[in-house]
């Protein structure tokens, strides 16, 4: 049996041109279409309620990470680093080779706290287990596992000032990076010396398991290092046209993508300070990275559900009848963003010191594990992204918040008709990388964000509200040849 379209539609197409050229389009837009085939347009605002909620640790994934130990606001974080080394494969010393010295290098990105504020550091061979390059680590794995500390590699503590750049280097571009250099201790030259043969990666963890690099003094300095390399120095001498001629040499071992580092991060006070911002729950909510404290937002769906659909039925002979089909056309959440910091460095106190993120993730509670552990993108169905945007308020303020546009989420909840009562979202700090696409930047990568960052939002009580625009389309009939 044919099935066909209803030429409905086409008399409505024509309808709608005829009438274009009409003073008032609604009203004659009205006369040439039936009750049963208006198009309605509604507008309708909802409460939300929001809370603080919280995870003991996130999978450790990061470009970066955290080391050393700071107190805020929020809690005291202690940061460690723990790392395997990637081998050159195929390199072999020259023959006669004699070692120097080995040096431990670190670069930092940046620093979080007082840059003047002295840290000391150490760094101890992994002695007790290492990674396998496939494995999920999570930031609060016990250090313990790893490493005895039994074997610190460094000659003494060393000493860190964020502020001085004595072994800085300088890039391309003219700008300084921060380094550490630091001289391991002669006992651990000997050994990693003796490590001159390794088949691949794998052998080579098994010979060498890897560094805990740790801060075992200062409370008020966090640096992001980027990059960690073990810088191997020796010298060997060889002969060319009857002269002897010494050759002095490095080679460097360093921490990247083909191997595993997990940054360990603890906060002591955990549980205190997030049952102190709960308190302020009926004000303002919090997200804190990499801390696991997040914003619950939780939607009224089977309100909004009976609200809209109420307009897309009719009641035949006693039976209700959908005789529209939804579709939301605006529904937007903005969120206030309250703690941005415009003053001078200098001026920068200790509440200060964390800043909201420049990305926040607003996700289904339930998709969140399954979105991270996949390393899944934003789609209109699990997960929405928004950076953080700057505007001016009526008075010619500087404003901040971040907007997340609902309406492709919402349609697909209300065409779905899964009867959901409520529906919790959550607001995640991330870390976004993009690349490039045939016409526009896409994402190439959304994770949890590990660097530092605090956000206070107004909460859902104090004017977070969601206002939806919605429209009714007449299902298309169906007529039977």
């Amino acid at each position: 049996m044919n099935r066909r379209i209803s030429l409905v539609w086409i008399l409505i197409a024509i309808a709608c041109c005829w009438t274009a050229c009409k003073d008032d389009v609604a009203s004659a837009g009205k006369a040439v279409l039936g009750e049963e085939d208006e198009i309605i347009v509604l507008v309708d605002t909802f409460p939300l309620t929001s809370a603080i909620d919280s995870c003991d640790a996130i999978i450790s994934q990061a470009d970066s990470f955290l080391l050393g130990e700071i107190e805020t606001e929020y809690g005291m974080l202690r940061a460690s680093v723990l790392t395997q080394l990637a081998c050159p494969e195929g390199f072999l010393y020259p023959q006669g080779a004699v070692v120097d010295s080995v040096c431990l290098f670190m670069y930092y990105s940046s620093c979080v706290g007082d840059k003047n504020a002295p840290l000391a550091i150490n760094a101890y061979l992994m002695d007790k287990g290492t990674f396998t390059y496939s494995g999920k680590y999570y930031t609060d794995l016990t250090i313990d596992d790893y490493c005895s500390r039994a074997k610190p590699i460094l000659t003494n503590h060393h000493i860190v000032v964020a502020s001085e750049r004595f072994d800085s280097i300088m890039d391309e571009n003219g700008s300084y990076i921060p380094m550490m250099r630091m001289r391991v201790n002669d006992d651990f030259m000997d050994y990693f010396w003796t490590m001159q043969s390794f088949s691949d990666q794998d052998d080579f963890n098994e010979q060498f398991h890897g560094l805990l690099i740790e801060s075992s003094f200062g409370s008020s300095t966090v640096l992001n290092v980027s990059d960690i390399a073990l810088g191997v120095y020796y010298h060997f001498d060889y002969s060319k046209a009857g002269k002897d001629t010494t050759v002095y040499d490095m080679k460097a071992f360093y921490a990247n993508s083909e191997v595993r580092t997990v940054n360990h991060l603890s906060y002591p006070d955990r549980k205190e300070w997030i049952e102190k911002l709960q308190q302020k729950a009926d004000s303002f909510n919090y997200i804190i990275a990499p801390a696991g404290a997040y914003t619950r937002i939780t939607f009224p769906m089977a309100r909004m559900t009976d609200s809209i659909m109420r307009h897309m039925v009719e009641v035949i002979d006693g039976d209700t009848i959908q005789n529209k089909q939804p579709y939301v056309n605006k529904a937007e959440v903005r969120i206030n963003v309250m703690n941005v910091y415009s003053g001078s460095e200098s001026a920068k106190t200790r509440n200060d010191w964390l800043q909201p993120a420049s990305y926040m993730l607003l996700i289904k509670e339930e998709s969140m594990q399954r979105f991270f552990d996949n390393r899944e993108l934003p789609s209109d169905t699990c997960a929405l992204l928004s950076a953080l945007l700057q505007g001016q308020d009526s008075q010619g303020e500087d404003i901040y918040y971040y907007t997340y546009d609902l309406s492709d989420f919402l349609t697909n909840q209300l065409r779905q008709q899964t009867n959901i009562t409520e529906l919790k979202m959550l607001l995640v700090p991330v870390t976004v990388n993009t690349g490039t696409g045939t016409t526009e930047s896409v994402y190439s990568s959304v994770r949890q964000q590990q660097t530092m960052s605090a956000t206070k939002i107004l909460s859902a009580q104090n004017g977070m509200k969601l206002e939806i625009v919605y429209s009714g389309f007449a299902l298309p009939v169906i007529i039977d040849d």
